[in-house]
């Protein structure tokens, strides 16, 4: 297969999305070849057979005539397209891939449904997600497969001893529920630590101030740091209320840090061991079937 994927960023530094350098890295080991497009691009070291091509800077018109004429231009480079996480790519470019019969996947975790989404959902063949409730646009095109973990990278370190403080990880927005966390540790009397940045963090500071909670927020951090909190952490909180699988919940006990959740569904994840991500959302298993599915 000569692949296409379109996706935001490919940074190892970026703190939501550095993971995708990996997926790369594993698209890579099934394909003749990798295209890349991207809006961003960072630090990376990836094979020999993927080049990455970068949107770069202006409003969302110049930028969908790049993807277009990069589209055109890397016709005879591609057979398959895989778009990351934003529609956006399809609804300017899915009727140019449909034209050419490039058969076209959409990978989208995320339960907001809007027009793009919808735009989008009409053009890909095939549409995967990681669990369910991660997919609330109906159709019959939604494959569930999971999230893709790299266990070889979380993974637990015998010689790393864990400390008394607690974790909480996600973008510091309200539908993650910090302000939950906070007042968790600040009722069991431990140390909060919460990675991750956004909107939200002022108003956060402000409520663990109030309450006397002892909390240190971290701001982003890469795939590096965040697993050696998820190895240090006496355990995880998870209160989101977005009502799908939460990829960190994922990472956590791939690394054997206990969590504790508020989200009904997810509780049997308090009880399961790093070979449960293993054996159900490792990257390794998870690139070849979205290969296979696709094809």
């Amino acid at each position: 297969m000569k692949l296409l994927i379109c996706t935001q960023a490919v940074d190892l530094n970026d703190p939501i999305l550095g993971f995708f350098v990996r997926w790369l890295e594993e698209f890579a080991k099934h394909c003749e070849t990798v295209d890349v497009i991207c809006l961003r691009k960072g630090e990376y070291a990836l094979p020999q057979n993927v080049s990455v091509h970068s949107l770069g800077t202006g409003g969302k018109l110049p930028r969908a005539i790049r993807l277009l004429s990069l589209s055109a231009k890397l016709r005879n480079h591609y057979t398959h397209v895989f778009v990351h996480m934003n529609p956006e790519y399809l609804v300017a470019a899915g009727w140019y891939w449909r034209l050419r019969e490039k058969k076209t996947a959409l990978w989208y975790t995320h339960k907001n449904v809007d027009t793009k989404l919808r735009i989008a959902e009409k053009f890909a063949d095939v549409i995967f997600t990681a669990s369910k409730e991660s997919f609330r646009l109906p159709s019959k095109k939604v494959q569930v497969v999971g999230h893709g973990i790299d266990t070889e990278f979380f993974c637990p370190d015998a010689s790393v001893a864990r400390e008394a403080w607690v974790l909480s990880v996600g973008r510091l927005t309200k539908s993650k529920r910090h302000d939950l966390a906070i007042e968790h540790a600040h009722n069991a009397g431990k140390e909060l630590r919460i990675a991750g940045d956004g909107p939200e963090r002022s108003a956060l500071e402000v409520y663990a101030q109030t309450l006397g909670a002892q909390v240190q927020f971290l701001g982003g951090l890469n795939q590096v740091q965040l697993r050696d909190l998820y190895r240090k952490a006496s355990y995880m909180i998870h209160t989101s209320e977005t009502g799908s699988l939460d990829k960190v919940t994922l990472e956590a006990v791939a690394c054997g840090c206990p969590i504790r959740t508020n989200d009904p569904a997810l509780k049997f994840l308090e009880k399961e061991t790093p070979e449960y991500v293993q054996t159900n959302h490792s990257l390794e298993r998870l690139i070849p079937r979205i290969l296979s599915l696709l094809v």
